[in-house]
């Protein structure tokens, strides 16, 4: 369960847990990329990999921006903060 105070979200462990093993899963894939490049791997090749980099990073983004609004934004806009539209925009 998050909880959003102070511009601050306390995330739960699992979550963290969830998100941190995403990061690293990106971590990984860039890494990949790198060695690409440094093996002068095709270009096609790794605009394939950079391109499910580019995923990776979008869908946890979306993962962060749903928990954000099921939690922060919808328990400001309950207390009656609806400045936290202009934030989110």
């Amino acid at each position: 369960m998050e909880e959003c105070k102070h511009k601050k979200t306390l995330r739960g462990e699992d979550e963290k847990k969830l998100i941190i093993n995403r990061l690293s899963r990106i971590e990984g894939q860039l890494a990949g990329i790198k060695r690409m490049v440094e093996k002068d791997t095709y270009c096609n090749n790794i605009l394939i990999q950079l391109s499910a980099a580019q995923n990776s990073l979008k869908s946890l983004s979306n993962h962060i921006l749903e928990q954000h609004l099921y939690t922060c934004v919808s328990e400001d806009i309950e207390n009656g903060n609806i400045e936290v539209i202009d934030e989110l925009i």
